[in-house]
């Protein structure tokens, strides 16, 4: 079992992007566009877009926008050319971090992404400097008031997870990302509402920082996120630690 909580980031990060709607509106459209080209308009054929399409659907994206972002994507309908890019860097302290983009123009993503870098004490590094110490897997986050601890557990063998966290804030489920949407489907038929669910780039350890790099690390991650091209951020961070800090 972990000894972070997943969780605690998801909820923070949905704090932010719910009082920035329009930008998640459109990080979730541009994936949904993204997802269409690459594999297909059909959600049912293309796992990719359907959890791409549950997600606009959870940030209540309207169902126009959602078809308009897949016919985009499958050329049905003309619009931006995106492309998927991602980078690699330190943070302050030697903290791994990664990016995941989508952009219509490399140039001006890197340079922003370099920018903010820099500016916070870190250093965009070569691809491969540090994606090794992650690995990608699907998580889905249960509240602690729907089941027992025991019926977890139980939950959990019975569903063959690849590993599981009881925290504070609920339980956690790892999978592989190839199993994420069969196990999301399977722990809402048997009745449990998942509280959050995403496949993820998971730390396999996380860094252990001074408070000074926590509070730059945490400025870094935020800085990031706030880039309109980047669509995720992942790190080796104790973020919820790191924003403690910074208070």
């Amino acid at each position: 079992m972990s000894g972070h909580s997943k969780w605690a980031s998801i909820k923070r990060k949905k704090a932010v992007t719910d009082s920035r709607r329009g930008q998640l509106w459109t990080r979730l459209l541009k994936e949904i566009t993204v997802a269409a080209r690459l594999g297909g308009g059909d959600p049912d054929g293309n796992p990719r877009l359907r959890v791409a399409v549950q997600e606009a659907k959870g940030a209540n994206v309207p169902n126009d926008n959602i078809d308009r972002a897949i016919k985009r994507g499958t050329g049905d309908l003309e619009g931006v050319a995106y492309e998927e890019v991602s980078y690699e860097g330190y943070g302050p302290g030697g903290a791994a971090i990664l990016v995941e983009a989508v952009t219509d123009n490399r140039n001006r993503t890197v340079a922003e992404v370099r920018h903010a870098f820099s500016r916070n004490g870190g250093n965009l590094g070569e691809n491969g400097c540090v994606s090794w110490m992650f690995d990608k897997r699907g998580y889905v986050a249960l509240d602690r008031s729907s089941m027992t601890e025991e019926q977890f557990m139980d939950l959990a063998v019975e569903l063959e997870v690849d590993d599981v966290s009881s925290t504070e804030d609920g339980y956690e489920i790892f999978t592989s990302p190839e199993s994420y949407l069969e196990t999301r489907d399977a722990v809402t038929i048997r009745g449990f509402e998942p509280a959050a669910g995403e496949i993820s780039m998971i730390p396999q350890t996380y860094a252990e920082l001074s408070d000074e790099h926590l509070q730059k690390a945490a400025r870094l991650i935020e800085a990031l996120e706030e880039l309109d091209d980047v669509q995720n951020v992942w790190s080796n961070v104790d973020i919820e630690a790191a924003l403690a800090s910074v208070d």
